[in-house]
């Protein structure tokens, strides 16, 4: 990225709905100049165009969940087992004692407790020699994230992790509102 191409991702950080007009006046590029960067930019996977969530006004909660796996092959199937939970905003392979770390969501602090430790929680995954779960009090210099709401359609029997909700207990006695891929869902996202 060049100087220009810096100035027109900052500002579309700062607002996504800048036009191409004032990207031009911005950087002193025509309107198309300006439109070829940004789909070159998009092309190289540079950037991508998406909406952002804030948790704060919706009422969501966050947590942090660190893991230390057995093995790549345990790491590797967390990975697979939970690549379609939408629970999960992001997730982090790291170099020291948690090698794997998550950024996750729930509506309720009932439904954060539930995917501490239930069997559809990602510490509860087979080759996970420890973990730590950790509630986020607060949320600094952007409460924007790419919460996966694509992922909650609500239309599976079962969840992408194969657990279902129904005979869960804390799911009956609405303590959780399940899982969003379900047709039991009853949450909000």
């Amino acid at each position: 990225m060049d100087e220009v191409d810096k100035k027109i991702v900052a500002q579309l950080q700062a607002d996504g709905r800048t036009s191409l007009e004032d990207l031009s006046k911005l950087t002193g590029f025509t309107s198309m100049g300006i439109k070829k960067r940004l789909e070159k930019l998009i092309e190289n996977g540079v950037i991508k165009i998406s909406a952002l969530i804030n948790p704060n006004v919706l009422g969501l909660h966050l947590a942090i969940v660190m893991m230390e796996m057995e093995s790549a092959e345990a790491m590797q199937n967390v990975l697979d087992r939970f690549e379609e939970c939408p629970r999960i905003v992001q997730i982090f392979k790291t170099i020291g004692g948690y090698n794997l770390m998550a950024l996750v969501v729930a509506e309720t602090r009932e439904t954060l407790e539930s995917i501490s430790m239930e069997k559809c929680s990602l510490r509860c995954s087979k080759g996970i020699r420890r973990s730590e779960f950790y509630p986020v009090s607060a949320t600094y210099f952007s409460p924007f994230l790419q919460i996966r709401e694509n992922l909650a359609n609500k239309e599976k029997k079962v969840s992408p992790c194969n657990i279902e909700c129904n005979p869960c207990t804390r799911y009956e006695t609405k303590k959780c509102v399940g899982c969003p891929t379900t047709e039991n869902y009853i949450g909000t996202l």
